[in-house]
């Protein structure tokens, strides 16, 4: 039995292998492995007899949970009305470009996943970005790179 094996089966003891627990279940492999690994997935199906197709289901409705694996740093560009009209899209598509990735994935060292989201609720201090639960307000495309770095200084610093 491989490390992650072993820790699913932890996560789903911890909630008495009950279906109800469900999301519990994948919401602690996401917390785990910051995506969910369909193998992983494939051990929960099996052993709380729901069929995959359900669990992929119930993964796929809620955004937290992602199916690919997901970087270290998450960043979110609004791309709402009031972010739009501002330069959302020329901002979104300067980060994907500083990242080689285009919104909706994950860098290829992983560190981070860039989103869009139609509205974040802050259309006064638009356009707005978010890295890890940090907001951006009036972001203009001159500010992706600094932002950027700051979260590639903070994996140095780390190290």
């Amino acid at each position: 039995m491989n490390v992650e094996t072993q820790k699913v089966k932890i996560f789903m003891q911890k909630h008495d292998n009950q279906k109800r627990a469900l999301i519990s279940i994948l919401q602690d492999i996401q917390a785990e492995f910051n995506y969910l690994p369909k193998e992983a997935l494939q051990d929960v199906a099996k052993t709380l007899e729901i069929p995959l197709i359900h669990i992929i289901g119930v993964a796929t409705f809620y955004r937290s949970f992602s199916l690919e694996p997901r970087g270290k740093h998450q960043a979110t560009v609004c791309t709402g009305t009031a972010c739009h009209v501002r330069g959302g899209p020329k901002i979104l598509d300067e980060f994907e470009r500083k990242l080689g990735v285009e919104a909706g994935h994950t860098t290829e060292d992983r560190q981070f996943t860039l989103e869009t989201v139609a509205c974040l609720g802050c259309c006064a201090i638009g356009p707005v970005v978010v890295v890890d639960n940090e907001y951006f307000a009036h972001t203009s495309i001159r500010e992706v790179g600094s932002i950027l770095k700051k979260y590639r200084k903070k994996e140095k610093d780390n190290e």
